[in-house]
């Protein structure tokens, strides 16, 4: 609440300015000067731009304005140029049409130049070489490396600090959109994220150090009886190997090791344990979709034995229940690019270094895609055109994970995660909602100000056991 309340008067306070000044800083075209086409725009103020128009949730200040002004329009930001896609098919132009004139992002905050290392990570590196070996190397070996949980068991401090750097990571700091407030720290976040940087680099310094010691002992070990030990490696093993060889394609600095572990526990741990959270919520609020699921998993699976991950394949109604949390409640509500070259989309221009942000949380609950768009029905994605709908991005008006070179590599590995995760809590628990209230259903309001796209209150519920869960466990 002091967050919004910091933030009404700082945009409060700029907007007197702006209407102050607002005639003093109209200037009208010249008369030969070529007309550049926009997409359509509201009303644009001196200094902020359409800041007062934004909210803390801005895939919700997006979708009203693209109810008023269109699919495409324009804004600025501040003084950063931006344009809002709110439909598949602008989006399929953007993704799919001119993936590669949109295949950078910007250097979003000071929030990424703190905590991510300058961008010296994956995420929010802007695209060139370090992007294309970074992807490459997890298409090929970091994504495909099945040892990720014992990093994250030797990082339990770290992971206590992801929801925090994923709320900083959303903040909406006016000093990165105001050209001449860049090196003003006006609402005070800087110091925030530099103590936070410290903490972590501090942390993961540590966890460094300790895996060069393991690296060692396992090339000490190659030659013995023991040998096979250095085939047992997690992703940190595998960077530093890469950071030590003098004839890969590209050395990484300790920077870049840093950045990308960060980039794993964002992109793995945090959204797979909020997208579980969420289907859990409308589980507790669709009972009979709850009783469908465990009877499918019963007839699939049976009461003898945990649902395992290679019976997701035969779940299909778990799957689509996957699906429709992931569409009312993407993991990322929206996706952010930076245009490399002037291009024209939609009939209209957009200039090289426009930011575009592609609202996959208005696309999900479009009623021309979806009908009772706001319902959570998964049997909608059965016996109709949506029954052979995946979420790798080539079906525009269904990209949970992004689309094009710049989507998600990790959707295999989220989506055994989550539906595994989801499966077993199905099987094994009745849900309901324990809120300290007599409210029946769980309240599904969205936290404001962050990355992702995290619940306001976290999921309270009283799990009743449906099994006897200790054979199974053994």
């Amino acid at each position: 609440m002091a967050d919004l309340n910091n933030y009404s008067i700082l945009i409060s306070i700029l907007l007197t300015i702006s209407i102050f000044i607002w005639r003093s800083l109209q200037i009208s075209r010249a008369a030969g000067r070529r007309t550049v086409r926009l997409p359509p725009s509201p009303l644009r103020l001196p200094i902020i731009g359409h800041f007062h128009l934004l909210s803390l949730k801005l895939h919700h200040s997006f979708y009203k304005l693209a109810n008023t002004y269109g699919p495409l329009i324009h804004i600025y930001i501040g003084s950063v140029p931006c344009v809002i896609a709110s439909s598949a098919e602008i989006a399929q132009e953007f993704l799919k049409t001119h993936d590669l004139s949109f295949s950078s992002r910007p250097i979003l905050s000071a929030a990424v130049l703190y905590l991510a290392y300058g961008s010296a990570d994956f995420i929010f590196s802007p695209y060139g070489p370090y992007w294309k070996f970074m992807k490459k190397l997890c298409m090929s070996k970091l994504l495909l490396s099945r040892r990720c949980s014992e990093l994250e068991n030797e990082a339990t401090e770290i992971r206590e600090m992801i929801e925090e750097i994923t709320r900083l990571l959303g903040k909406l700091d006016l000093s990165d959109y105001i050209w001449f407030c860049k090196n003003l720290n006006l609402q005070g976040f800087r110091k925030i994220f530099e103590q936070v940087h410290v903490k972590y680099d501090l942390m993961i310094e540590k966890i460094i150090k300790e895996h060069e010691v393991d690296r060692k002992s396992m090339k000490d070990d190659m030659g013995s009886e023991d040998g096979s030990r250095h085939q047992m490696k997690n992703i940190l093993h595998i960077l530093l190997d890469i950071s030590k060889d003098d004839g890969a394609e590209m050395r990484l600095t300790r920077e870049n090791i840093k950045a990308f572990i960060l980039d794993i526990f964002l992109a793995g741990t945090e959204t797979a344990a909020i997208t579980i959270e969420w289907a859990l919520a409308e589980l507790i609020n669709n009972q009979p979709i709850l009783e469908k699921a465990r009877e499918e998993i019963n007839k699939v699976v049976g009461k003898s034995r945990l649902v395992e991950e290679s019976d997701i394949p035969n779940l299909h109604f778990l799957q689509a229940i996957v699906k429709e949390t992931l569409r009312l409640h993407p993991i990322v509500p929206i996706t952010l690019r930076e245009a490399i070259e002037n291009c024209t989309v939609g009939g209209y221009d957009i200039p090289a270094k426009t930011w575009l942000f592609v609202n996959i949380w208005a696309i999900g609950r479009d009623p021309k895609h979806w009908k009772n768009p706001l319902e959570f029905n998964p049997d909608r994605f059965f016996g109709s055109d949506l029954s052979n709908l995946d979420m790798r991005g080539q079906n525009f008006h269904f990209i949970p994970f992004g689309s094009g070179r710049r989507g998600c590599p990790g959707i295999t590995l989220a989506l055994q995660v989550v539906q595994t995760t989801v499966a077993a809590v199905i099987q094994c628990f009745d849900l309901k909602n324990d809120n300290g209230t007599n409210q029946v259903e769980v309240d599904m309001t969205e936290a404001a100000g962050a990355l992702t796209l995290a619940r306001a209150n976290p999921l309270n519920c009283t799990p009743v056991p449906k099994l006897d869960l200790l054979p199974l466990l053994n």
